[in-house]
């Protein structure tokens, strides 16, 4: 079941952090923490402890990439699983993966998600990690 699972959205658009709820409200009930950058993002994922983070890659203060890297140097927060939402094809071409981010960063996120997001994929996705 959903319930008492713990999740953290890091973004900073609203419309961002609405469509994450919304679609997570589909899949069942969920504790849903937000932060609107990176710094907050990082102080939230240690002191919450969610089962679930979704990260933003395009972030004023830490971009997610720089998120991600904190995250998995944190033992506090090195197990929690992320997936990563990215614009970034979009608007400049450049397509990112899971394994493109190992590659880079030196750890896969557990998924990594182009924006505009498909409804379809998110559920998936996250029934997937958070075992629903």
């Amino acid at each position: 079941m959903a319930e008492n699972k713990k999740i953290l959205i890091i973004d900073d658009e609203p419309d961002a952090i609405a469509f994450s709820e919304a679609m997570l409200s589909e899949l069942g009930e969920f504790e849903i923490e937000t932060a609107i950058n990176g710094l907050e993002g990082l102080q939230k994922a240690e002191a919450v402890k969610p089962d679930l983070i979704i990260l933003d890659v395009q972030m004023p203060v830490m971009n997610g990439f720089q998120v991600f890297k904190e995250l998995k140097k944190n033992e506090a927060t090195d197990t929690i699983p992320v997936i990563m939402l990215a614009g970034m094809a979009a608007t400049t071409g450049l397509r990112y993966d899971a394994k493109d981010m190992g590659i880079t960063l030196g750890s896969e996120p557990e998924a990594y998600i182009d924006k505009p997001v498909e409804p379809e994929e998110f559920h998936k996705t996250v029934s997937s990690i958070l075992g629903l």
